[in-house]
């Protein structure tokens, strides 16, 4: 799914920046030009990035476990 239509950055992306340590909404811009534009993805794109933590995060637990 697009989350940037300005940029044509996917949920994919965004995951993946996270795992190169994409922490907030400025990492996820410079990165990937997120909100450079218009800026009406930034809600979204933020909410993605959680998600993508929060996988990233019980990922590495369950190998960790």
């Amino acid at each position: 799914m697009y989350v940037c239509i300005c940029q044509a950055v996917t949920e994919r992306q965004i995951h993946e920046a996270a795992w190169r340590c994409a922490k907030t909404i400025k990492d996820l811009r410079r990165d990937l030009d997120v909100t450079a534009d218009c800026g009406r993805c930034a809600g979204c794109a933020k909410q993605c990035l959680r998600e993508a933590h929060a996988a990233i995060e019980s990922e590495l637990y369950a190998v960790a476990a």
